[in-house]
């Protein structure tokens, strides 16, 4: 026998079959049943045999990476016809009793049962050997070899496929890093342009200019704004998705009330035939990033405006009260289904829209982000009558 030093392919073989948590009293049960002294689980292919896991009673010498000339071996035969060899006692045995293995290793007692892999290929043997006699050429005892060679093809089958999903799972996160990245740099380069365009159109609905030019530069000027909230969103989705989260900012610059006046007249000038009834019970500032809150209330208004109903206003309600914040945000149209509910926080998600309402179904994801950024909640409640989504949390 041989004790060569393997390659890396072969330890991988036998560390993957020494991972099985039942290998080693799979053969402790085969020595004590079978009364044998030698089990093994040995790698087998056309010209290597390789002992990846061993339990030996009998000092037969060949541990764990021992190797033996394949062509000395019964398994060698197994290997080439994939079939069963079992022997009671090479004296008596018709066909081994002559056999060059038997007399090179000393056997009188011999069993070797296939391992087959889920795509046909062959791993190598399970298999028990003795110097004396035993009782292993019979139905019973074939079939509980069968039964463990098949448990640990099984285990050999599913550590590949673990193996393999692990691979295919890091490089689809890997993918998905660098096309995040790709969208926050290009959600960057985008917004000078987008800006641009927009101030341009500011600048051209102040002067003086034909009825029909006056709404290609308020067309101009609506698109703009539509487009840099898709770059907002953008952005904030890449940040959030790559680790940084939203961030908040607590230095304001304006008051909450005007803050959120400046997004209804936002809104006002880009939807000039919708109504938005405002009631606002704001006695106090609050420990909030102001823009973020502008940012969350110009999505879920921009959602109502989108979805509800164009004959009837839109009522928005903010209030403190008790170092708490609340702000609602109603409007009638279609009841929004249960199933729908599940995914209406989730990215890319969105409900029926019409021409002209397409969006990345972004808002009411980064909405959510907000408030959980600010410890707080944003909920839904729809009826047949109105829909309202309340944002509010403590501060």
């Amino acid at each position: 026998m041989e004790s060569n030093t393997i390659e890396s392919k072969f330890e991988k073989n036998i560390k993957d079959i020494n991972q099985i948590p039942a290998v080693a009293n799979i053969l402790e049960v085969i020595c004590n049943t079978t009364g044998m002294g030698y089990a093994v689980i040995a790698r087998v292919t056309e010209d290597r045999w390789i002992a990846c896991a061993v339990n030996d009673k009998i000092n037969f010498g060949l541990g764990v990476g021992g190797e033996l000339k394949v062509e000395t071996t019964l398994c060698h035969q197994v290997q080439q016809f994939q079939e069963t060899v079992a022997i009671d006692d090479v004296d008596n045995d018709p066909l081994y009793s002559d056999h060059h293995t038997p007399k090179t290793y000393g056997l009188k007692s011999y069993i070797s049962i296939p391992l087959i892999l889920k795509n046909g290929d062959f791993f190598g043997t399970l298999c028990a050997i003795d110097p004396r006699p035993a009782l292993v050429n019979n139905e019973k005892t074939i079939n509980m070899f069968k039964l463990f060679a098949e448990l640990i093809a099984f285990n050999l089958d599913s550590m590949q496929t673990l193996s393999e999903t692990k691979n295919k799972l890091v490089g689809e996160q890997k993918n998905a890093e660098v096309r995040e990245q790709f969208i926050a740099m290009l959600g960057h380069d985008l917004r000078n342009p987008v800006n641009a365009i927009s101030i341009s159109a500011q600048v051209l609905l102040r002067s003086t200019l034909e009825d029909r030019n006056m709404k290609l530069a308020k067309i101009i000027q609506d698109s703009a704004m539509r487009t840099k909230g898709l770059i907002d969103n953008i952005l904030d989705f890449a940040s959030g998705r790559l680790g940084g989260g939203i961030k908040l900012n607590y230095e304001n610059s304006e008051t909450l009330a005007s803050t959120l006046h400046q997004v209804v007249d936002e809104l006002e000038i880009v939807y000039p035939d919708r109504v938005i009834l405002t009631d606002f019970n704001l006695n106090q500032e609050i420990k909030g990033d102001y823009k973020r809150i502008a940012q969350l209330f110009s999505n879920l208004l921009g959602n109502a405006i989108t979805h509800g109903e164009k004959e009837t206003p839109v009522i928005v309600e903010a209030k403190t009260r008790s170092n708490h914040f609340e702000l609602c945000v109603i409007n009638k149209g279609t009841k929004i289904s249960s199933e729908a509910k599940k995914y209406l926080f989730v990215p890319f998600s969105r409900g029926k829209v019409h021409q002209g309402q397409e969006g990345l179904g972004l808002g009411l994801f980064i909405a959510n982000e907000i408030a959980k950024a600010h410890d707080g909640k944003l909920s839904l409640e729809s009826t047949d009558e109105q829909t309202c989504f309340t944002f509010e949390f403590l501060y």
